[in-house]
């Protein structure tokens, strides 16, 4: 007995009151999750119809669905933070609980919100705009969802099963070494990104081929929708930037698990190494989630200017230059180190130089506006909204870019005003006003208004209140990740009004939560598929898209060819044939749940229960190669019955 107990004290995490009312909740929504499925008898219907799923837009929304419920729990992990550095000598938080939180907070940000948030939209987006049936890997697609899942399930379940990553969310060694951190939190950190960040590459390749391959017939690249232009941009980037990632994190992964020293300094390993690798991907992927936000701004704000883009070519060639540049600016995350005085040089003008293809499409996005009818729709309020926003950011962008006041700035909270104000300003601000912008082509209804205002200004005033105070507070010599300050430096005001701003835009995201909750019953439907006078392909057909999205592929003439279309007047051709399609499979689900066992055992260092989940994915692996039962076609009769509907 005394052994059990032993066990569950170091298999759970025990000792925190807020742990505990956390497990508490993870059971009650647990047993109501299954109640409900079971009550209403929907277990095979979410088989069937979710969990099997290879059509890309179910599986936009099921991204959807969990990149908004990572941004609740990271945002619930900020808030704490915030709560914690409030006032001077605070102890609301343990600090070991707070190197916990600082560190999830940011992993789940940017790889478990973000990056899904945006693979939302290029699912829910990219086939439709270039008249595409789906992806061109339907069943990869799937398999990409269920490895991101699956990974963003392990590190979540850290905060009570083991304990949570410490090391902050870059995890540098040595402190995220076995011996400076020989807990399973570290090891949760490294199996979790390493499987989700299969999927992410498996997405970047997916969708430039599909791009590439799979455009309507007459859809030239420079005819395709700026959108898909900047999915484009955003997977070249993954597909070169995510390997180095993958190798830092099974080197470290190796290191921890089987004795190696990589990056051990007293046995011949280098830690600068790990540092480099890890953003040889980190700062390009900045600019993964942050293109597809120029994508969507530069789509809002030509629908609802009624104009065309302006710069349409500048704005193509701008990302372009972004996807390589970018490449080229990682080390002035590190200028500190001490690489030299020309290094620092190089990539300090690197820096600097990518900010003008960024500044080229903002005054693209003005000049659409300039003269234009514009309509102040949600989506717009977002993307107006981001102009001053990111130009902030664009400007202490470049202070920091400046390697000898870097070393002034390094580690401060200047540092985290500006990387909020570029990513949430930049990321979250566009990708909202994607959700606005599509939904109705996603759900087949608008987004309540008024409620969508509220939410607007509630995320606007609490941004500014919550991070306009961090940069004075980095002048004022605070550093990031600080647990708590004594009185007397002068911190406590402005740490007290960035805590009130954090919690005003915790209020703009749940009256968000009720405007869709709100809208799912009084929400205008759209019965037009076109609700906001659209120029591209998606707005050619019924909101939300059939099963098979287009009965008749278009055939496209040059840019915003719905426009087109509309301007000519002309009917949709009439002549339809059978469609083919791919078969749902479960296989991607159930090989992700092996890869999620084999986490599991890896992580505690079962290695029986990790080579019981490899096995397991070899095995789905092998009966996928010999599955030839693998489409259908659906016929001209359903298809008329479909569009008739």
């Amino acid at each position: 007995m005394s052994s059990i107990k032993d066990f569950a004290s170091h298999f759970f995490v025990t000792g925190d009151p807020l742990i505990y009312g956390s497990d508490v909740a993870i059971v009650l929504v647990s047993l109501a999750i299954i109640f409900v499925l079971t009550y209403f008898k929907k277990w095979g219907w979410l088989w069937r119809e979710w969990l099997t799923t290879v059509d890309h837009k179910k599986i936009a929304i099921m991204y959807l669905i969990a990149s908004l419920l990572m941004l609740l729990r990271g945002g619930i992990d900020a808030i704490l933070m915030r709560i914690q550095l409030a006032f001077p000598n605070m102890h609301f938080l343990q600090s070991e609980h707070y190197n916990e939180i600082f560190t999830t907070h940011g992993t789940i940000m940017i790889l478990f919100m973000a990056m899904p948030f945006m693979f939302a939209l290029y699912n829910a987006v990219v086939p439709l705009q270039i008249g595409a049936r789906d992806v061109a890997f339907p069943y990869l697609n799937a398999v990409s969802f269920w490895l991101f899942f699956f990974g963003a399930l392990l590190l979540n379940i850290s905060f009570v099963i083991g304990g949570s990553p410490n090391a902050g969310w870059t995890a540098y060694p040595p402190l995220s070494g076995l011996e400076f951190n020989p807990g399973p939190g570290e090891n949760f950190y490294l199996l979790a990104l390493s499987i989700s960040g299969i999927g992410s590459l498996a997405t970047g390749i997916n969708f430039l081929v599909t791009i590439l391959k799979m455009r309507a017939p007459g859809m030239k690249l420079m005819d395709m929708p700026l959108f898909t232009w900047s999915v484009l941009a955003s997977c070249v980037i993954i597909i070169f930037a995510f390997p180095p990632l993958t190798v830092a994190l099974a080197l470290l992964l190796i290191d921890r698990l089987l004795g190696a020293h990589f990056f051990t300094m007293a046995a011949g390993g280098n830690p600068m190494m790990y540092i480099n690798l890890f953003w040889i991907w980190g700062h390009p992927e900045v600019y993964i989630v942050l293109l597809p936000a120029f994508g969507v701004y530069s789509e809002v704000v030509s629908t609802f200017s009624k104009k065309k883009i302006f710069g349409y070519k500048s704005m193509v060639a701008s990302m372009m230059i972004i996807s390589v540049v970018s490449y080229f600016t990682w080390l002035h995350h590190f200028f500190t180190m001490g690489a030299g005085a020309d290094v620092n040089t190089f990539f300090a003008i690197a820096t600097m130089l990518i900010g003008i293809p960024t500044g080229v499409k903002i005054f693209n996005w003005i000049f659409t506006m300039f003269r234009g009818r514009i309509r102040l729709t949600q989506a717009m309020l977002w993307t107006i909204a981001f102009i001053p926003c990111f130009a902030i950011g664009g400007a202490t962008g470049v202070m920091l870019a400046i390697a000898p006041a870097d070393y002034q700035y390094h580690n401060s909270y200047f540092l985290i005003g500006h990387f909020h104000q570029a990513l949430i300003g930049g990321v979250v601000f566009g990708y909202l006003a994607g959700l606005y912008y599509w939904w109705p082509k996603m759900f087949g209804f608008k987004l309540d208004e008024r409620l969508g205002v509220w939410a607007f200004w509630f995320w606007q005033i609490g941004f500014y209140v919550c991070f306009m105070p961090q940069y004075a507070l980095g002048f004022m010599g605070m550093t990031r990740r600080i647990y708590t300050y004594p009185d007397g430096l002068g911190w406590g005001s402005l740490n007290l009004v960035s805590t009130v701003g954090a919690f005003l835009m915790g209020v703009g995201f749940i009256i968000q939560v009720w405007q869709i909750l709100y809208s799912i019953k009084y929400g205008e439907r759209d019965v037009t598929g076109d609700p906001w006078d659209g120029r591209t392909l998606e707005w050619s057909i019924p909101s939300p898209a059939p099963l098979y999205n287009f009965a008749v592929i278009p055939h496209v003439k040059g840019m915003d060819a719905w426009w087109m279309m509309k301007q000519e007047m002309k009917e949709k051709p009439a002549q339809i044939k059978p469609i083919h399609m791919p078969k749902n499979s479960g296989i991607p689900f159930i090989m992700s749940v092996f890869f999620f066992i084999a986490g599991f055992g890896l992580t505690f260092h079962w290695f029986w229960m990790g080579g019981f989940g490899l096995l397991g994915v070899a095995v789905c692996m092998f009966i996928r190669s010999f599955d030839y039962d693998t489409d259908y076609y659906i016929t001209v009769d359903e298809i008329k019955r479909a569009e008739a509907s």
